[in-house]
């Protein structure tokens, strides 16, 4: 696979907030998974930038954006605002459907924590042009309303013990109407900081993402 990629430093400005992530697009890459990190969290979340690069070198396209300012984010309330991330979801969902380089690529969600949340009632919003989501560790029981009118295939990770999440994702499962699947990781709690359990996510979300946002592999 030809190694070359894209990668700039973006920058959406949305009413009076700066929106900044970071986009990288692999050669030929047909889809692109958006990261809706949650609470607490950032663009540079080790983490999520583990995964992404493994996604990357799938060959799909990557955004990882801070959906709050610096301010708003030191505001409790606002990182649990699921109705404010998913407005500032949709902005960078336009912004993309707007660009060169990403309007024709097929879009998926990544979300963590309440960023989950924001990525479901986005989906529940966006239908068909959101082809498929994942959860890690999400809170997509914040999303509860809207779970039943989701249509893009979802996938939820869950850490073994991470007690008490594992029940809220299973109540916010049983309302998904759409395709979907369930995973839990042995031995993993909230973060996955384990010894394999990140990579047993990137592995799981890349096979998810590969499978419905790459037009040869949609049959």
């Amino acid at each position: 696979m030809n190694k070359k990629i894209i990668e700039k430093l973006i920058r959406i400005k949305h009413q009076d907030v700066l929106l900044e992530g970071m986009l990288k697009i692999p050669h030929s890459s047909q889809g692109i998974v958006l990261f809706a990190h949650g609470s607490g969290s950032s663009r540079l979340s080790p983490r999520n930038n583990y995964v992404a690069d493994v996604l990357n070198n799938a060959g799909l396209a990557t955004l990882l954006i801070d959906l709050l300012s610096e301010k708003e984010d030191e505001t409790y309330q606002k990182r649990f605002d699921i109705d404010l991330l998913t407005d500032r979801l949709l902005v960078v969902i336009q912004w993309l459907e707007k660009q060169p380089h990403t309007q024709n690529l097929i879009l998926g969600i990544f979300g963590s924590s309440t960023g989950a949340a924001a990525a479901l009632q986005a989906a529940s919003e966006k239908g068909n042009e959101i082809q498929a989501v994942v959860s890690r560790g999400g809170r997509p029981d914040l999303a509860m309303n809207t779970l039943d009118r989701v249509t893009s295939p979802t996938l939820f990770i869950v850490g073994e013990n991470d007690f008490g999440v594992i029940e809220l994702n299973q109540e916010a499962f049983a309302r998904l109407t759409c395709q979907k699947k369930f995973e839990i990781i042995s031995n993993a709690t909230h973060l996955f900081e384990e010894p394999g359990c990140l990579e047993e996510v990137a592995r799981l979300a890349t096979e998810w993402f590969s499978r419905y946002l790459n037009l040869n592999d949609r049959k």
